[in-house]
């Protein structure tokens, strides 16, 4: 670790009931702990480093973020489990994640080492606020963002000679309150999550204001969300939203779209080591829609779920879109039109290891407060 972290606890936390009433309904989102971790680099250094309470921002009207864009940002999550622990899940690879996009964007690289412990240090401060879930249907957990920021005072094209690291946490609770429910995906002919050569690899604020569109598309065709095609063909199937793309076949192959374009997910990554475990061979490859809609037609592709940090997986249980050949609206159903089991087995297998409640032969977890 290069940084020197200075830890100063917040002069005034949230007293410890109304603490206690927003972990008993925080949503996502919503509500934001006592305390956030900053640095700051100026003259080719990092410096500053903290441990402080949470506060606004001072930017000049002029900062290179809010002109070009130039900033990046992380999503992971800290678990409470049983014996009242609290654990990270692989933060290393949000770290090389992190510093992959910050060499994307022109930001100054930070350290795998110091993005791991600013995370652990903000969670120690704030341990009080990661939830305890109520049982194993309960995914409460603590959300946490790491996010580097442009903030010379300077109208001009050309990487910012000073930058703001910073890490919010923010209490989440289950992403289906309700239970696991499948979505429905709207394809897209008009927009195009990234394209080679382009920023889809890398985990930056423009990549999601872009999507916004595209998500507005998918909401009036009667979509919970998009799934984009490759920018180039338009024939190729690239994520769903801000998620990593499964397909579950007949015959026990667990197909997802190559790297190359979009972004690599960790649980992406997760999920790939984990389905041999359950039995499923693991193919990652170009798929066509053609080819989806023909194996949805079959049955050989008898399952699609997306992937990601907030949701985990979320079952797709109806495609939507327009024939560019036709011009008609056509729809297809997966499978029965209910989540599928395949896609919930690997989504408790993957929460079970990150509250702890099987063990953790990968070495995944990182314990950061103790029982």
């Amino acid at each position: 670790m290069t940084l020197d972290l200075a830890v100063h606890p917040a002069p005034a936390p949230l007293a410890d009931d109304a603490r206690a009433a927003i972990l008993a309904d925080p949503g996502f989102g919503r509500y934001f702990t006592d305390h956030m971790a900053v640095a700051r680099w100026q003259d080719g250094a990092w410096q500053d480093a903290e441990i402080t309470a949470l506060a606004p921002f001072s930017l000049h009207p002029s900062a290179a973020v809010l002109h070009y864009g130039q900033e990046i940002f992380e999503g992971l999550k800290a678990y409470r489990h049983a014996d009242g622990s609290v654990h990270l899940f692989r933060p290393e690879k949000n770290a090389r994640r992190f510093a992959q996009s910050a060499e994307r964007l022109a930001l100054p690289v930070l350290p795998e080492d110091d993005f791991v412990a600013t995370v652990a240090a903000l969670v120690e401060a704030d341990a009080a606020w990661v939830p305890t879930p109520r049982d194993a249907s309960h995914e409460a957990s603590l959300y946490i963002r790491p996010f580097m920021i442009a903030t010379e005072a300077f109208l001009g094209v050309r990487p910012s000679q000073e930058v703001t690291y910073s890490v919010i946490a923010s209490p989440a609770g289950p992403y289906f309150a309700g239970g696991v429910q499948g979505v429905a995906l709207w394809v897209t002919e008009q927009y195009t999550r990234a394209s080679r050569g382009g920023t889809g690899a890398a985990k930056c604020g423009g990549n999601y204001a872009a999507s916004l569109a595209a998500q507005a598309e998918a909401r009036e065709h009667g979509c919970d969300q998009v799934l984009y095609l490759d920018g180039e063909e338009h024939a190729w199937l690239e994520e769903s939203g801000t998620m990593n793309l499964f397909l579950v076949t007949d015959d026990g192959e667990l197909v997802t779209p190559s790297l190359g374009t979009i972004l690599e997910g960790v649980t992406r990554d997760s999920i790939l080591d984990l389905a041999p475990d359950l039995g499923l061979r693991t193919t990652e490859r170009r798929v066509s829609l053609a080819e989806l809609r023909d194996d949805l037609a079959s049955g050989r592709v008898r399952e699609v779920f997306a992937a990601g940090t907030a949701a985990v997986i979320t079952p797709v249980t109806a495609f939507r879109g327009r024939d560019a050949a036709t011009g008609d609206d056509y729809e297809v159903t997966v499978g029965d039109g209910a989540p599928g089991t395949t896609a919930l087995a690997i989504r408790t297998a993957l929460l079970d290891v990150q509250y702890g409640r099987a063990e953790d032969t990968r070495g995944w977890l990182r314990e950061v407060v103790p029982a």
